[in-house]
C-alpha cells in the first residue's frame, strides 16, 4: 500500500502529520511531506488514520 498526496488539495492542516509522523511531517514551510510512501503491513492504521483525519481529502492511500 502507498501513502499520496494532493500537494494542490492540501492546506497544511498537519492533522495528519500527528497521526502518522513517522510517514508524513510538515516542512518549515508548512508544505506536507511523505516520509515513507510504501506503508507497512503493521502502519496501515496509522495511514488510514491520517487519511481519515485530513480536512481536505489532500491523502489517498492506494493498493
Amino acid at each position: 500500500m502507498r501513502i499520496t498526496v494532493d500537494e494542490a488539495r492540501c492546506e497544511g492542516y498537519g492533522f495528519c502529520a500527528e497521526a502518522a509522523p513517522h510517514l508524513l511531517e510538515l516542512d518549515d514551510e508548512g508544505d506536507l511531506k511523505v516520509l515513507s510512501e510504501e506503508v507497512a503491513p503493521g502502519d496501515a492504521a496509522h495511514a488510514e488514520a491520517a487519511v481519515r483525519v485530513c480536512p481536505v481529502a489532500a491523502l489517498r492511500l492506494e493498493p
